[in-house]
């Protein structure tokens, strides 16, 4: 998915919400079915502004966004090709949905939230035509499933999230970033409150780590987004949601291996192999590709992946130039050359034992970062493994021989 496109939503009349003679807004991405009488009721015995939030303060927030919301679908469906026309009516839904960020502060009402039907209104707006609302709304999520915020209210982030996920929010929140652009600030800044609310979900319901593969194009998206040469927050924050994804789920590690993940995720790390990252954040990002490599590398079809990749080659010549990724190099081969014998033949024909033995014999380059004791044996176990993996892997042949 080119993650420069601009995705344009058709909009069919018939696909808006519609309002009852009683009062009742209804529609798949609309008000959800709010009962818009009762919540007057409720604004009527209210005078002034929200102070203290609490149930009767949460329905009024409710019932002024959904009445902007009302008004500015009514707006755009009579007036389609005239934006001043609408325009009012953005200002106040944007307005109204900045407002809703206060329910942040109280996540023992997310259960009455999503009682209300609100999800399906906010959520539906991540496809709106204004890019600005669907940047407001990815802003409002990004807050109400922040770790912070729920933490100790572990029953409501659930109920929180199953209503996200049971209104799509996945699949829009990923849809779009395909029309964001990280030439505009805010637009960058979106699509890193996306990738933070995906981080939350997954934090409150692990399930969320496959659901999001399964029925998305993000591993995709952050393979493109990690092979991007130039760094910044947002590659470093994609390689760390990568991680994630990979980390626990073998079904994500072989989906992504399937889509050439493995070359790409070497090509990423490539960059690397004569130079050492500028900065504590671009090293942090490098360390999470490789960790990205590793998770990669312990379905066997993978293993083959990245011989055919010539993954054995570019950790020799990390090695070889003795840079900060010396270590992490070596713990990828590790991982390549565990219970699979042709990783360990295609290291010892590419000339790797003499690189390997260097290390064995503790000739390992220091830096500031490897000065630490724990580094230096963490460094000599994977060494140690990986010439048990040779032993292993190679029992008879001339290969044996060689070493």
């Amino acid at each position: 998915m080119d993650s420069r496109s601009k995705r344009k939503r058709d909009e069919n009349p018939s696909d808006l919400p519609s309002i009852s003679e009683n009062g009742t807004f209804n529609g798949e991405g609309g008000a959800g079915g709010i009962d818009l009488s009762l919540l007057e009721a409720v604004e009527s015995s209210h005078d002034g502004g929200v102070e203290v939030l609490d149930l009767r303060a949460m329905k009024k927030l409710v019932l002024a966004f959904e009445r902007r919301l009302r008004d500015n679908l009514e707006a755009r469906m009579k007036y389609p090709e005239q934006p001043e026309k609408f325009a009012d009516s953005e200002v106040e839904l944007h307005e109204e949905i900045e407002r809703l960020n206060i329910l942040a502060g109280a996540p023992e009402l997310y259960p009455e939230l999503v009682a209300l039907n609100t999800v399906p209104s906010v959520v539906g707006l991540l496809g709106h035509e204004n890019i600005d609302i669907a940047i407001d709304v990815v802003g409002l999520l990004k807050d109400l499933t922040d770790e912070d915020v729920l933490d100790d209210n572990d029953e409501p982030a659930r109920i929180l999230v199953d209503a996200l996920i049971e209104n799509n929010a996945l699949e829009l929140l990923v849809q779009n970033i395909g029309r964001l652009s990280e030439a505009d600030p805010d637009e960058t800044a979106a699509i890193f409150n996306t990738l933070g609310t995906i981080e939350n979900m997954i934090e409150v319901m692990p399930a969320v780590a496959e659901l999001v593969c399964e029925r998305t194009k993000l591993l995709r998206w952050l393979l493109g987004r990690i092979k991007v040469r130039e760094f910044d927050g947002n590659k470093q924050y994609a390689s760390e949601i990568l991680a994630i994804l990979l980390q626990s789920s073998s079904a994500n590690q072989k989906r992504l291996g399937q889509m050439n993940g493995v070359d790409g995720v070497l090509q990423a790390v490539a960059m690397y192999k004569s130079r050492d990252p500028k900065s504590s954040d671009e090293e942090e990002m490098l360390e999470n590709l490789f960790d990205c490599l590793c998770c990669l590398l312990l379905p066997i079809e993978n293993k083959e992946r990245f011989i055919k990749s010539e993954g054995v080659e570019l950790m020799i010549i990390i090695m070889k130039q003795k840079k900060s990724a010396y270590g992490s190099a070596i713990r990828a081969l590790d991982f390549a050359m565990t219970k699979y014998p042709p990783t360990c033949e295609r290291f010892v024909d590419v000339l790797g034992l003499k690189t390997a033995f260097a290390a064995f014999m503790g000739k390992i380059p220091v830096s500031k970062k490897n000065k630490k004791e724990s580094y230096q044996e963490e460094l000599e176990e994977r060494i140690i493994s990986l010439i048990a993996s040779l032993f292993a892997g190679i029992t008879r042949g001339s290969r044996r021989k060689d070493y």
